[in-house]
């Protein structure tokens, strides 16, 4: 298994985007709320955390391992 070291924002930001697409998801399939705010809300939050996985990806592609960052590892 190859891990990645990755900073604290950078985590926190990959978090955030996998959360607001979750609650995106939450959101269009709740029934708590009226129709349009649902949808309007649901959609935003599912648009917004599928834009931002691609910078989270590339956050996560780029990282280099930590053992091939101090050279044991390539």
């Amino acid at each position: 298994m190859k891990t990645k070291s990755v900073t604290l924002p950078e985590m926190m930001f990959v978090v955030a985007t996998r959360a607001a697409l979750a609650a995106g998801v939450a959101l269009l399939v709740s029934g708590r709320l009226k129709e349009s705010t649902r949808r309007a809300a649901g959609l935003a939050l599912v648009g917004l955390g599928g834009i931002t996985t691609i910078p989270a990806v590339k956050i996560l592609a780029r990282r280099k391992s930590l053992l091939g960052r101090i050279g044991i590892a390539a």
